[in-house]
């Protein structure tokens, strides 16, 4: 797909990146557009943007129960799920889509004094661009990189080959996901792509105001509850 210089999204502009599945949006987090160049789009986030996501999600960040991401699957599955508003916190998060890629890589700094904590690569959908920002589909499967690119572990296998059982991993995506980890792997040994260049050095720009989610984004088939995070 050709992208137009009219289609990027300017540096410092608001830029949505929605997780959908079975034509419903599953998450909605506003961002700053870092750059776009159009084949390769780069966003942050940092502590106090509000987003939307599972109200199943925001039950295992604050018990940490195991239970309630098996019951996100369960929801994912039957085409079910609620919304609630979540506050990101901790960590800046900057992350860098390539178009057509079964994958983003992400790096997670400490939001006190911006060192990295760790690189984060998320295999997911490849993005689709929207008249507001992005969007993809997590594929569950992910792998946490050390910040100097030492070591690497495997996050969420069980839960990949779950969803695959449960079909909402279709056998082409798989097959999406499959070459995408070779692809990966091959980039951090050889430091090459995003992991070559120089974004652990990357800082926010102290300037720009907290992204703001707009109601528009939300699209026309959700179920939002009144459930918020911390």
């Amino acid at each position: 797909m050709t992208i137009f210089a009219a289609d990027r999204f300017p540096t410092g502009t608001t830029a949505i990146r929605r997780d959908t599945y079975a034509g419903r949006v599953l998450t909605a987090m506003p961002h700053r557009v870092i750059h776009d160049t159009g084949g390769e789009i780069a966003l942050a986030c940092w502590p106090g943007v509000q987003s939307l996501v599972p109200t199943t999600w925001i039950d295992w960040l604050q018990t940490g129960n195991p239970a309630s991401r098996d019951a996100a699957l369960r929801a994912y599955a039957a085409r079910q799920w609620e919304l609630g508003r979540w506050t990101w916190r901790d960590t800046i998060w900057l992350s860098i889509t390539t178009q057509g890629a079964f994958f983003s890589v992400n790096l997670y700094f400490n939001a006190e004094h911006h060192s990295l904590d760790r690189w984060y690569v998320n295999f997911q959908r490849p993005c689709q661009r929207t008249t507001e920002g992005i969007d993809t589909f997590d594929l569950a499967l992910d792998l946490v990189v050390e910040p100097d690119l030492s070591r690497w572990t495997w996050k969420d296998q069980g839960e990949y080959d779950q969803s695959r059982r449960m079909g909402i991993i279709t056998d082409a995506e798989h097959r999406g996901v499959q070459a995408a980890r070779a692809e990966v792997v091959a980039m951090i040994e050889s430091r090459h792509g995003v992991f070559g260049a120089n974004w652990p050095e990357w800082r926010a720009d102290p300037s720009w105001p907290v992204p703001i989610l707009p109601a528009e984004a939300m699209g026309q088939s959700c179920m939002v509850s009144a459930a918020s995070g911390a």
